[in-house]
């Protein structure tokens, strides 16, 4: 008898969710359990920051009573008061510069502590920030402009304010034991995405909002991302991932995600601290909407909107987060979501056949996730943030049911 007659193929299938039943996996190990712990711990940060008392509160305008912008002054000495002069503003631009920044981040879930290699198990991204990002010979900016029409984003900015990155990567996904050569039917799929990523922002100053967009394009199921994955093991010595050839869409298929974002910088917002709420929603591979509320505080000089940790999807977006201003800042920045995810090609696959995948009923739809990390940049442009984040088990029971964790590091720099 045949592998597959003892272990049936996943197929998807929209079907009524089965009984309830207690988890058939090992027990959770200590890590695991401690992410929920992670959660509510920034999630609790996040509330108390927001409710902190300010003095010199903004208007709608943005300005506060002494004429000043919220977030213009350095953390060091400030003092508030009616004669408050912050020593350096904020920028501001009115216009996107042309060439603004490239960001490049690297994802691994061996970026925390103790070991680990399963689940989301690695990316890498590279962004570049500017006006420039729009012209690019291969530039998605004419079908995200078609699409914010469509969606009705279209002239957002009360006053011309606009942002626009470019960004490719990969990231990928393996079970827990990579070195078995047996297929996994019990446990997540391999599964990996190589993409190509066009954003746009759009600011409304005057009440505090920023739209963002983008649309990514892509391929599932190719071989690079499993071959360097065992590349660079074989330099480390780490164990050699066997599964790749039971992938998600193995051999290549095209995807593809639109995504759209309403971000509101909060009333309690002080010169030091900001927060801000975030709905989002998108469609393709992954299919979800989230709301997330999220902080950052410390010597903080860059525009609030350039600041998007909750927009980011696994390693997508990860290099476009804190993108550097030139202006020495630090800070610690943070945030809790929740994300009703509908689909997730990850684990159910798309429409090419795979050798694993997990049906609607066999998910969690309903995921928590967590963030917090820390930024420092230094005075010649050069940006360096450490992140750790992770979120609840996508996968409802079996060995696949467990939390996710995982690190990474963005390093930045403006443009001269």
């Amino acid at each position: 008898m045949s592998d597959s007659d003892t272990h049936p193929q996943r197929r998807p299938a929209f079907v009524a969710c089965r009984p309830w039943r207690p988890p058939s996996g090992p027990p959770l190990t200590r890590r695991q359990k401690f992410l929920p712990e992670i959660f509510w711990w920034v999630a609790g940060l996040t509330i108390a920051l927001a409710v902190l008392p300010i003095t010199a509160p903004a208007d709608s305008t943005g300005q506060t009573a002494n004429g000043a912008d919220p977030r213009l002054a350095s953390l060091d000495g400030f003092r508030a008061s009616a004669e408050h002069t912050p020593r350096r503003p904020r920028p501001q631009p009115a216009r996107e510069p042309r060439r603004d920044s490239w960001s490049v981040a690297f994802d691994n879930d061996m970026l925390v502590p103790g070991s680990r290699d399963q689940d989301y198990t690695y990316g890498l991204s590279a962004s570049y920030t500017g006006a420039g990002a729009r012209d690019f010979w291969f530039s998605l900016d004419t079908p995200l402009r078609w699409l914010d029409r469509l969606a009705g984003l279209a002239a957002r900015s009360n006053d011309g304010v606009e942002s626009h990155t470019v960004e490719a990567g990969l990231f990928g996904f393996t079970p827990e034991d990579v070195e078995a050569t047996a297929t996994h039917y019990d446990d997540r799929p391999y599964a990996s995405l190589i993409y190509l990523s066009q954003s746009r922002v759009q600011v409304d100053r005057v009440n505090r909002v920023a739209w963002h967009s983008s649309l990514t394009v892509g391929a599932l199921g190719l071989d690079l991302v499993g071959d360097a994955q065992n590349a660079v093991h074989k330099v480390t010595g780490s164990h050699h991932a066997e599964g790749w050839d039971d992938q998600i869409s193995d051999g290549g298929e095209p995807t593809a995600r639109y995504a759209i974002a309403r971000q509101k910088y909060l009333d309690v917002s002080s010169d030091n601290l900001e927060v801000k709420s975030t709905l989002q929603g998108s469609l393709g591979y992954l299919t979800e909407a989230s709301w997330s509320l999220s902080f950052r505080g410390g010597r903080l000089r860059s525009p609030w909107w350039q600041s998007n940790p909750e927009l980011v999807s696994y390693g997508q977006g990860a290099s476009q987060n804190n993108r550097p201003t030139g202006t020495n800042e630090h800070y610690l920045w943070g945030g809790a979501a929740i994300v009703a995810r509908g689909y997730n090609a990850f684990l159910q696959g798309q429409f090419r056949d795979s050798e694993v995948r997990y049906q609607f009923d066999e998910l969690n739809h309903l995921v928590l996730e967590a963030w917090v990390g820390y930024t420092f940049e230094f005075q010649n442009g050069y940006r360096l943030s450490y992140v750790l984040r992770g979120h609840t088990s996508e996968v409802r029971d079996g060995a696949g049911d467990r939390n996710l964790l995982w690190g990474g590091v963005i390093v930045a720099k403006t443009f001269d």
